[in-house]
C-alpha cells in the first residue's frame, strides 16, 4: 500500500479548519480522509475504522487533544497510529507535553503547505514500515509454530518408525508409517512362511566361556544374520540368544515367501559358516541349523503400553521351531508346502518322516543343499 492510499483522521472543533485541512490533504493525494468534531467523536471512528495516521487539534471542548492522545497511547491497538498535534498554541511547553505523550510531530495553525506534506508523508512511511515488521513478525510466528508441529510430527514419526523397526525390516516400516496407519498389525490370520534357526553347541559354550566371549559370539552371529533379514523384508518375530524367529508374508504380504526364505536361510548359512570357521580357531566348537515352514497362523501385535512385540502363533510355527531342533549343523530343514514352492530353483535331500514333539502327524522333511545354479529369485 502507497502512503497515499492511506485512511487519515482530521480531529478539530473548527468546522472551516476541518474543511481547510481536508481539502489541502486532497490536493496532495491523500483521498481516503475521515474528520471529527471533538475528542470523542475521534475515538469512536478511531474503535470503528482503520487509520493510519490522526491529525489531531489540541484545544477542543469536552475532550481535548491532549486527553485523546493519552487514550490512544493506553489502548494496545491505538498506540500504534501516527499522531501529528495541530493547534494555534505554538509554544514550548505544550510541544513538549504532546511529544511526552507519545505524539510523533507537530505542526502550528497556520500551518506551512509544504511542512504538512513532508511530516504527513514521514509519519505515513514509518506507519507503513510498522506494519510491515508486524506483519513480518507475525508471519514469522506462524512459520514457528508451522516449524514446531512439523518438528514434532517428524520426531512421533520417528519414534514410530522406531517402534515398528523392533520387529519390521526398515523398508516395511517405512511402508507401514507412509501408509498413514498400522492397522496392519492388529491381530489376523494369514498364510506364512516361519524361519527357525539357531547355534548348534551354544547351550554347553555359554556355560562354559567367559561372559565377554558369549557377547563377542553373539554380536558377530547378530551382525551376520541382522542384515539378510532386511534384506529379504524379513519380519523379526523374535530372537533370545543365539535363536531367531522370522516371518515371511506378514504384516504385509509378498508373492514368494517360501522362496524368499529359503534364499535366506541359504545366505545365512554361507555367513555364519564362516564365522565358525573363526570361532573354531578359538576353540569355539559351534554349529548352526535351521527350520523352515510353511502354513496359517493368527498373527498379530502383542503386548502392553510402551513395549510391544509382533508375534505368530498356531502349528506351523511349532513345525519350524522342532524342525530346526532337528536340524544337524549345517542343515537346513523344510516341510512339504516350502520344498513343493523352491524344488523348481533349489537342490534338496529328502531326509524322510519325522516324528515331531506336539505335531501329531510324522512330517516329510528335506534339506535344502543349495540354490541351483542360475536360479531366479529374490531380492
Amino acid at each position: 500500500m502507497s502512503t497515499t492510499d492511506a485512511t487519515l483522521l482530521v480531529v478539530d472543533d473548527n468546522e472551516d479548519n476541518r474543511y481547510t485541512l481536508t481539502r489541502r490533504l486532497a490536493r496532495e493525494g491523500y483521498g481516503n480522509v475521515l474528520t471529527a468534531s471533538n475528542g470523542r467523536e475521534a475515538l469512536q471512528v478511531l474503535e470503528a475504522s482503520k487509520i493510519d495516521l490522526v491529525l489531531l487539534d489540541i484545544m477542543m471542548p469536552e475532550m481535548n487533544g491532549y486527553e485523546v492522545l493519552e487514550r490512544m497511547k493506553a489502548s494496545v491497538t491505538l498506540r500504534p497510529i501516527p499522531v501529528i498535534m495541530i493547534s494555534a498554541v505554538d509554544e514550548v511547553d505544550s510541544v513538549i507535553r504532546c511529544i511526552g505523550a507519545g505524539a510523533d510531530d507537530y505542526l502550528s495553525k497556520p500551518f506551512n503547505p509544504t511542512l504538512l506534506r513532508a511530516r504527513v508523508g514521514a509519519s505515513l512511511e514509518r506507519k507503513q514500515l510498522h506494519d510491515q515488521v508486524v506483519a513480518q513478525a507475525a508471519d514469522l510466528a506462524e512459520w514457528n509454530r508451522t516449524l514446531e508441529k512439523r518438528v514434532s510430527d517428524q520426531l512421533a514419526e520417528i519414534e514410530r518408525v522406531g517402534r515398528l523397526k523392533r520387529f519390521l525390516s526398515p523398508q516395511i516400516a517405512n511402508l507401514v508409517v507412509s501408509a498413514g496407519d498400522d492397522h496392519v498389525l492388529e491381530s489376523h490370520r494369514r498364510a506364512v512362511t516361519v524361519v527357525f534357526c539357531d547355534l548348534r553347541g551354544f547351550t554347553a559354550f555359554a556355560e562354559t566361556a567367559e561372559p565377554e566371549e558369549v557377547m563377542s559370539v553373539l554380536n558377530a552371529y547378530h551382525a551376520v544374520l541382522g542384515p539378510l533379514i532386511y534384506k529379504y523384508e524379513g519380519t523379526l518375530e523374535r530372537f533370545a540368544g543365539d535363536g531367531l524367529n522370522v516371518l515371511f508374508n506378514d504384516p504385509l504380504p509378498c508373492p514368494d515367501p517360501s522362496v524368499r526364505a529359503v534364499r535366506m536361510a541359504v545366505e545365512m548359512r554361507v555367513g555364519v559358516s564362516d564365522l565358525a570357521a573363526k570361532w573354531h580357531k578359538l576353540g569355539h566348537e559351534l554349529g548352526f541349523g535351521m527350520g523352515i515352514a510353511h502354513g496359517y497362523a493368527t498373527l498379530g501385535r502383542i503386548g502392553f503400553e510402551g513395549r510391544y512385540d509382533y508375534s505368530a502363533i498356531g502349528t506351523v510355527v511349532n513345525l519350524a521351531a522342532r524342525l530346526c531342533a532337528e536340524a544337524r549343523s549345517g542343515q537346513i530343514l523344510i516341510d512339504p508346502k516350502v520344498h513343493a514352492a523352491v524344488e523348481a530353483m533349489a537342490e534338496t535331500e529328502a531326509i524322510g518322516e519325522l516324528a515331531l514333539k506336539g505335531i501329531h502327524r510324522a512330517v516329510p522333511t528335506f534339506n535344502v543343499v543349495a540354490m541351483a545354479e542360475g536360479a531366479v529369485g529374490v531380492p
